[in-house]
């Protein structure tokens, strides 16, 4: 029964943590978009400084009508939202926040986790080539690309960490984290928090959606619920990645003072604004642009960063 009530127990942490971290981060790119942009923001929904608009906009999307188009493949296109959304709950349940604070503890955390972060890329690549329209097939095709060519540099970045470490665990890396390991791994971690970034599509890297050119990409058919789903995943994805990003080279909850959970929350918060600061400051690359930035930069740092590594373990062994 004790063994029933601690799974439960997980399951409701990370069912909670999946539905309100996403909220303030969202929540947060609204007001800091704003500031950054000499505007107020949402003020009305929920009162102070219009803290409920995205429970509002909940609500809202809940009573759209649901379209499907005439020409779309009906369950994949129905399957698509869910794709993209329900990798990164189960990505959530292997994060740890704390010591032995993990819903699931694995020993090849590392794989497991980059493992099921590229199947929900899979969901937009299914909703534009099931929509049976052009914009939408094209934003697929995009979202395909970048998975392609940012798979890669992510892999190698986060080898270059479990070299170090010498362990696949998420709980492992961190309890062989060091501080000195700051500037040794640091050219590996902005690999990994821009690889990252391509792949949730998040500006300067949201070509498959570039509103200006393909509408919405892949979600332009997309309506209601199924649409704020793929809304959903993307500021999950933003949680996701800046807790891995702690995790593997920030130290996960290593700090000074003050509790090590109280440590990951702010790393994640730092890091998630990072992502809403690009948003704002950066223009869109092109296509070009995007696989020279992948192949030419990307890919040579991370293999130079995974060399180094080798060499600093071989130099200390």
């Amino acid at each position: 029964m004790a063994e029933v009530l601690d799974v439960l127990v997980r399951i409701a942490c990370v069912v909670v943590a999946f539905l309100l971290l996403p909220l303030i981060v969202g929540q947060a790119e609204h007001k800091v978009m704003a500031h950054m942009q000499a505007r107020l923001g949402p003020m009305y929904a929920g009162g102070f400084h219009g803290w409920a608009q995205l429970i509002a906009d909940g609500v809202k999307f809940m009573q759209k009508e649901d379209v499907i188009p005439r020409a779309a493949d009906r369950p994949v296109f129905a399957l698509a939202p869910g794709v993209s959304l329900v990798p990164y709950l189960v990505v959530m349940a292997a994060i740890p926040i704390g010591p032995g604070l993990v819903a699931a503890d694995l020993d090849v955390g590392l794989f497991f986790v980059l493992a099921v972060m590229g199947i929900g890329v899979l969901g937009s690549i299914m909703a534009g080539w099931s929509s049976g329209n052009k914009y939408s097939l094209l934003g697929g095709m995009r979202s395909a690309a970048q998975l392609m060519s940012y798979e890669l540099p992510l892999v190698l970045a986060a080898s270059s960490v479990a070299m170090a470490a010498g362990t696949l665990s998420l709980s492992g890396i961190v309890d062989a984290w060091q501080w000195w390991w700051l500037p040794w791994q640091a050219a590996g971690g902005v690999v990994f928090f821009i690889a990252g970034l391509a792949e949730l599509r998040r500006p300067p890297f949201d070509m498959p959606i570039a509103e200006s050119e393909l509408i919405m990409g892949h979600m332009t058919e997309y309506t209601g619920m199924r649409f704020a789903l793929f809304m959903l995943a993307e500021y999950v994805g933003i949680v996701v990645l800046s807790a891995l990003t702690a995790v593997l080279f920030l130290g996960g909850w290593h700090g000074p003072l003050l509790p090590g959970p109280v440590w990951m929350l702010v790393k994640v918060a730092l890091l998630s604004f990072v992502v809403i600061w690009l948003r704002v400051s950066y223009p869109r690359l092109r296509e070009d642009q995007l696989q020279r930035l992948a192949w030419i930069g990307l890919v040579p740092v991370a293999l130079g960063q995974l060399a180094l590594t080798g060499l600093v373990k071989v130099l200390i062994v």
